[in-house]
């Protein structure tokens, strides 16, 4: 049989075997070192640690933490060796629920204490870093449901076990290690030992579990806290907990019991206020005549914009929406990425001498006439479009690079305001497993590059990692720049989008490198049921990607 032996879904080598072995016997005779290899992924289809390969012709994708999902197996194997270290040092009073992303890492925080300080933080690390040294087996078995309900009913896991009172299935994995159990929906990786870096830097009332980065695996020093960001999520966390919703469970409870459209009605409501706040900060500066607003992909920015522009409108205030793409250079004057594609993300895309030239001319009571770029033939060209501002207008500019101050540099900071939008889920499956906010915008990106443009689910997740690492060289290190933050997460968008998303999930072949991630996505989706478009108001940023909308785009 032959093996077709790959890393990180990059062709690696065919190994020929006479018998079959466990996959880290096959590498030893390879330069891929195993000891950096998460799992493997066999045929695209599963992941499995140090099984025996099949006797048959088979792929084998050795999955290191560079690897996008390699990445999230490092990330829930440390969270899995937390939880087990504060079960150790606490027991099951304790419950620790991971909570949202922040910076490199995760912002936790442990319930059931009268208050947690610094040395508790120090306690734990110490006790994951036994952990870690001991290189436990993490076993992951099959049990049956009444079985693992007793299992987590002994932990004190109540979050656990409202879903699983909620499942059909007669059998459930779990995760063990040693006498603690723990369920995942995601794939850990084999033994403890396999985690080399972390940190837990306190932050009151938690901290944050930090995870390494880079190609080298490295924790980057000094960590910095996000503190805009930080405070947003603080600011929509307590609105969670008045509303009483913070895991899917509790969104199922409100479609069992008819209170969803409320429930919506009221998210809604929340940011229409946020919208009416920001837009009435601008009018009360009258210096302020350029908006700026920016975000990673699918964080409805497109929506937000002409949200705000009604509220500056009713603060009698005259948006003109500039669209920055009318401002490329042409296409044989564009930047290369390393592979020699073009890199139309980058800020040197852009024509930064006209944009501000432009602009400048503008806030001075000039009259300009506003470009058109032809994307077909690549170049500039004339618009007919004049503008020319009076007292009341305000420009508003949306794109990627709107907080980078290099976009704007002509223009001082008191004529300026920038706002940072993203799609910051708070909503969890349980305690330890948390709806990450990138799979939010990729299940809205999914839907709309479907609807609108013509992709396959398959094309737009094999293009996501392209699109992330774009958004974390042009957009993220400028995110505390803002001015203003606005979170455009729904908390009820995953039972919207769920229906939209299925059947595309379920197109993805079983030979595509993106099998297992649409797999993943689909478990994720399990978790929710369905909610009715009908109850979404026509004005909703979810309404930019499932249709619908009153806005045109």
């Amino acid at each position: 049989m032959i093996i077709d032996l790959r890393l990180d879904g990059n062709k690696h080598s065919h190994i020929e075997l006479e018998t079959a072995k466990p996959i880290r016997e096959i590498l030893k005779g390879t330069d891929i070192p195993a000891e950096r290899i998460l799992s493997y992924k066999i045929d695209h289809v599963q992941y499995v640690n140090n099984e025996y390969v099949p006797a048959q012709n088979t792929l084998v994708d050795c999955i290191s933490y560079n690897h996008p999902e390699g990445s999230r197996i490092y990330h829930d194997s440390v969270i899995f060796i937390l939880a087990k270290a504060v079960n150790s040092l606490l027991g099951a009073g304790h419950s620790l629920v991971i909570e949202h992303s922040i910076g490199d890492g995760v912002f936790c925080e442990v319930f059931g204490t009268q208050s947690w300080t610094a040395q508790d933080c120090q306690r734990v690390k110490e006790e994951m870093q036994k952990i870690v040294a001991s290189d436990l087996p993490i076993d992951k078995i099959r049990v049956k449901t009444g079985e693992a309900l007793e299992i987590f009913s002994t932990m004190g896991r109540k979050d656990v076990i409202k879903n699983l009172q909620y499942s059909f299935s007669e059998e459930v994995f779990v995760y063990r290690c040693g006498k603690y159990y723990d369920r995942f929906l995601r794939p850990l990786a084999d033994r403890t030992g396999m985690v080399r870096e972390f940190d837990l830097v306190y932050k009151e009332p938690g901290f944050v579990l930090r995870f390494p980065t880079g190609r080298e695996c490295r924790l980057a020093q000094p960590f910095v806290l996000p503190e805009k960001l930080f405070k947003l999520h603080q600011e929509h966390d307590k609105w969670l907990d008045i509303l009483r919703v913070h895991n899917t469970i509790d969104i199922n409870k409100l479609i069992d019991n008819y209170d969803i459209s409320k429930f919506i009605l009221v998210e809604e409501a929340l940011h229409e206020k946020k919208i009416a706040e920001i837009a009435a900060d601008i009018v009360k500066h009258p210096d302020v005549k350029l908006v700026l607003i920016a975000g990673p992909s699918s964080s409805g920015k497109t929506t937000f914009a002409k949200r705000l522009s009604i509220q500056l409108q009713a603060s009698r205030a005259k948006p003109n929406v500039i669209g920055l793409d009318d401002y490329f250079i042409d296409r044989d004057k564009t930047v290369r990425k390393e592979n020699g594609e073009f890199d139309f993300e980058s800020i040197h895309a852009l024509d930064l001498e006209y944009l501000n030239r432009q602009l400048t001319q503008l806030l001075d009571g000039e009259e300009v006439e506003l470009p058109h770029y032809d994307f077909t033939r690549g170049m500039r060209r004339r618009s007919n479009n004049i503008l020319k501002l009076r007292e009341e207008d305000v420009i508003v500019m949306e794109g990627i690079h709107g907080l980078n101050d290099e976009l704007t540099a002509s223009i001082s900071a008191n004529r300026k305001v920038k706002i940072y939008i993203s799609a910051l889920n708070q909503l969890n499956i349980d305690n330890h497993n948390r709806v990450a906010t990138t799979d939010c915008r990729l299940l809205r990106r999914l839907i709309r590059d479907h609807q609108y443009r013509g992709y396959t689910a398959t094309e737009t997740m094999l293009r996501w990692p392209s699109v992330r690492e774009g958004e974390e060289n042009n957009i993220f290190p400028y995110q505390e720049n803002a001015d203003h933050m606005f979170n455009s997460s729904l908390t009820y968008e995953l039972g919207v989008l769920r229906k939209h998303a299925w059947k595309l999930l379920l197109s993805v072949p079983t030979s595509s490198a993106a099998y297992t991630e649409a797999q993943r996505l689909l478990a994720l989706l399990g978790t929710i049921k369905d909610i009715p478009d009908t109850l979404v108001p026509y004005n909703s940023i979810i309404r930019e990607f499932t249709n619908g909308s009153i806005f045109r785009y």
